[in-house]
């Protein structure tokens, strides 16, 4: 595996330099290798009057037999979704709906956690070994591979595109975490620099063009989603909220993830076109994370219900 370039952002004077380079080309380039100049926007879009009439969902509780803790962190476009259960010992699956689940653990491993799954059924995600260290892992048609930053003890793999290339993180020695992309293709890892980003960040998605979500923390200690499209670097802050967080994208650079409010409760969201809207699973108001989003904009992630259980969502429009 090669350590690849260093993709230096920064957003100072609210202007970007977004060098990317990367030492493999593929057949669809996802990465500019000159220097691209960008404006840097702040998302301070305001949330729009009719943001409940935008998406209408239906939503479909999932639990795993047996289990009160499921999570669903990753959907594709063919009904195939990313997850885990047990909130005590982590076990991976995925899940074809309407509710066949295929246990996925990487071999040999104490805890696993599937997060990212593409169109030709690929995951990622990462496992905790019998030492206790966390390893983000690949599943390709079946053969599990170990991917972790150089030098490091502390890598997760939380999203994955049709060209194989994931989003993640490592983190250093001193427990700051460090985005990056790795390009299973060439075996090549691009670390994103993101100067603003003083208590660390993850790269948390990336979709066919390049684009990549994720969240950071800033020197005052509070959590900054972004978007990196067409040159562009976007903090992305919902409206009032004391923390957002992005979990992922689709290819339409539709962005997913949660936010907490000044009441402290927890709620899903979507970023689209500059807006925001605000959704709540019915059963989990106050406690909704969305982690998924596919290109037919079904939606998945989990919410804490009534009774203390956490259960996954299916959203469908």
């Amino acid at each position: 595996m090669s350590l690849g370039k260093n993709i230096f952002i920064n957003n100072g004077y609210r202007n970007c330099e977004i060098r990317m380079q990367m030492e493999e080309i593929m057949k669809k380039i996802v990465f500019t290798l000159a220097l691209v100049a960008a404006m840097c926007v702040c998302s301070t879009a305001l949330i729009s009057a009719a943001e409940e009439e935008r998406f209408h969902f239906r939503f479909r509780t999932v639990n795993f037999p047996g289990d009160t803790f499921t999570q669903l962190l990753g959907i594709n476009d063919f009904d195939r979704i990313a997850g885990y259960h047990g909130a005590a010992v982590n076990q991976g699956f995925v899940l074809t709906l309407p509710s066949n689940f295929t246990s996925e653990n990487f071999p040999g491993s104490a805890q696993t956690q599937v997060i990212g799954i593409n169109n030709r059924g690929y995951t990622d995600g990462f496992y905790i070994d019998a030492a206790g260290i966390n390893h983000g892992f690949l599943d390709i048609n079946g053969t599990f591979t170990t991917v972790d930053f150089p030098g490091t003890t502390l890598n997760q793999l939380l999203g994955l595109n049709n060209f194989e290339q994931a989003a993640g993180y490592f983190a250093d020695a001193a427990g700051i975490d460090h985005p990056y992309i790795f390009d299973n293709k060439g075996g090549v890892f691009s670390v994103l620099t993101i100067p603003v980003a003083v208590g660390g960040a993850q790269a948390t998605g990336i979709n066919d063009e390049g684009a990549i979500s994720g969240f950071y923390i800033d020197g005052a200690g509070k959590n900054h989603g972004f978007l990196i499209s067409k040159g562009e670097f976007r903090t992305l802050d919902f409206p009032g909220a004391t923390l957002t967080q992005a979990f992922g994208l689709n290819n339409h650079d539709e962005v997913v993830g949660q936010y907490v409010d000044a009441s402290g409760l927890t709620h899903g969201f979507i970023f689209e076109d500059g807006e925001y809207t605000s959704v709540d699973d019915p059963e989990g108001i106050g406690t909704t994370t969305i982690n998924g989003i596919n290109d037919r904009g079904q939606i998945v992630g989990f919410y804490v219900a009534a009774g203390g259980n956490t259960d996954g969502f299916v959203g469908s429009k």
